[in-house]
């Protein structure tokens, strides 16, 4: 989920806490855990800073080990012992289990967005992404945002966010019904798919849809259960060429290839050497891929710059690579 429905999780979760009574008898239990909850439900993207380095390491890692069953387990003890550097006469077992909600339930609602996460590690690098909620979700974050204006108002925190995730829970139920639902109709459209990855909107009613079969890939949308048919790609392996196997050294490249599980390629020459791009088929937009990975190198092979992440038009995405070359 995106980082504000994150920080209204954690003030929810906080509230929550408010029925178990060592924290509803202990004001300052209360507050340490108000404070782990809300840092608890932030902590996994806390790997956002490899963003600062390049798209690349932040591609490759972003939702990886942060996320994982390991970072799930520390999170909470390594948050629970600062606050309590702060706050000493704080119950910590309260503490620490109040915290390990907030990282958990963070890592549980992002396996549910199409980007998905690496939460199964170390059993396994596979990403796990069930496709079922768009990144923001404004029913979720709105939810969230009256039990906050109950709360203020006086009424019984507790209680109302037990109410409001209650509902969220039947949401999630329901969502992943409407979801059922579109995949049969894409099953129905196009029954050559061997492999139907769905993505949601902030609509509610429609669906971003890439799907394979075993000679093309289908690029559709879905507006409830009608599924209308965008594009339509020959499906070619990525044969081992030395152009594309010299590309696949390349960072942005190879990153781009550990996060995207459908693509399509296409190799261009230059006057003077090639430019290689891969191609998501996951977030068509207005007619356009935005996300992708693009190499461009010499005759003799070497890489001269490269660039993988969203770009909306080429004009942006040759900046970039001007960027990369100097």
């Amino acid at each position: 989920m995106d980082t504000g429905t994150h920080v209204v999780m954690g003030l929810g979760i906080g509230a929550l806490a408010t029925l178990d009574p060592a924290i509803a008898q202990d004001p300052i239990t209360a507050q340490s855990v108000l404070i782990g909850a809300l840092i608890g439900s932030q902590a996994p993207d806390f790997d956002t800073v490899l963003k600062l380095k390049n798209n690349a390491v932040y591609i490759r890692h972003h939702r990886g080990i942060t996320h994982s069953i390991p970072a799930v387990l520390l999170w909470p003890i390594i948050i629970s012992s600062g606050i309590m550097l702060f706050y000493p006469e704080t119950n910590w077992l309260h503490l620490w289990l109040w915290t390990f909600l907030a990282v958990f339930i963070h890592v549980f609602v992002d396996i549910f967005n199409a980007y998905g996460t690496q939460a199964i590690r170390p059993f396994s690098n596979r990403w796990v992404a069930l496709g079922v909620i768009n990144i923001f979700d404004p029913f979720i974050f709105l939810l969230h945002i009256g039990g906050l204006i109950l709360w203020y108002t006086g009424t019984n925190p507790g209680y109302t966010f037990l109410t409001i995730y209650g509902v969220i829970i039947l949401y999630y139920f329901w969502r992943i019904y409407e979801q059922r639902k579109v995949i049969k109709a894409v099953k129905n459209r196009i029954p050559a798919a061997v492999e139907i990855i769905v993505s949601p909107t902030i609509n509610w009613s429609r669906w971003h849809i890439a799907v394979k079969s075993e000679s093309n890939f289908y690029v559709a949308r879905a507006d409830g259960t009608t599924i209308t048919v965008q594009d339509e790609f020959e499906r070619v392996p990525v044969p081992k060429t030395p152009v594309l196997e010299s590309a696949k050294e390349d960072p942005n490249l190879s990153a781009f290839l550990s996060f995207s599980p459908v693509y399509r390629w296409e190799i261009e020459e230059k006057e003077v050497g090639y430019e290689v791009r891969f191609i998501d088929l996951r977030y068509r937009n207005k007619g356009h891929y935005p996300f992708v990975a693009v190499v461009q190198m010499e005759d003799q092979l070497e890489i001269t710059s490269s660039y993988t992440g969203w770009v909306y038009s080429e004009d942006t995405l040759r900046k970039k690579l001007d960027i990369a070359l100097d």
